[in-house]
């Protein structure tokens, strides 16, 4: 069996290089604390997995040829990015925005975890990839269910090592967000994002 890992990490590393629902929430998470942000970054990688043994046992392709299931999929993902947003220009209004805490309760933690989750395994995005790009590099001689699952599990530990560092350098955003008005900005400013990722998801074809 020969797998072109060294191709398939390298178009791995892009795909995180480049901004999309999972680095927003998780940015957002970790500059309330280094807990909430593993929190979800921990749950966009347990996401990820899902897609993962959806592709391995068939799941996302029977899923992606399926006009009706992909758009129920597309247009939730999209709904719950635009909700994120929603919420954080809400956040943005607020005359008095309390002060980021250093630390979280469990109940942040699941919160984060959640979002984190939902992020990723309602993003079409990465059904596609599962499907469209990493089977490119598999030996098609080999099972194609074990090289899912080798490639996928790859994918997730590049991930949940990127997302850490991601993290580090993110919670150093608490001390500028608990003014006032750097807080606001911020929160319109991923608030727009989310948004216009949502918009983005849904106008996917």
């Amino acid at each position: 069996m020969s797998i072109d890992l060294v191709g398939f990490l390298g178009v791995v590393l892009l795909a995180y290089l480049v901004p999309g629902p999972d680095f927003l929430v998780i940015v957002r998470a970790a500059a309330r604390g280094a807990s909430l942000g593993r929190a979800a970054a921990l749950g966009a990688q347990t996401g990820l997995c899902v897609h993962m043994c959806a592709a391995a046992l068939g799941l996302s392709a029977i899923a992606t040829r399926s006009a009706l299931a992909f758009t129920v999929v597309k247009l939730a993902g999209a709904a719950y990015l635009i909700w994120l947003g929603v919420r954080a220009l809400r956040d943005a209004r607020k005359a008095d925005t309390p002060p980021l805490e250093p630390t979280a309760p469990c109940t942040g933690r699941r919160s984060s975890f959640t979002q984190g989750f939902l992020s990723n395994v309602l993003n079409p995005k990465a059904a596609l990839f599962f499907l469209s790009v990493l089977p490119q590099f598999v030996d098609r001689g080999g099972s194609l269910t074990q090289q899912i699952f080798l490639l996928g599990a790859v994918d997730v530990a590049v991930g949940i090592v990127y997302w850490l560092a991601l993290v580090r350098v993110a919670v150093r955003l608490r001390t500028a967000l608990n003014r006032p008005t750097w807080r606001r900005r911020w929160d319109r400013a991923t608030g727009g994002l989310f948004i216009a990722v949502g918009v983005g998801v849904a106008a996917v074809e």
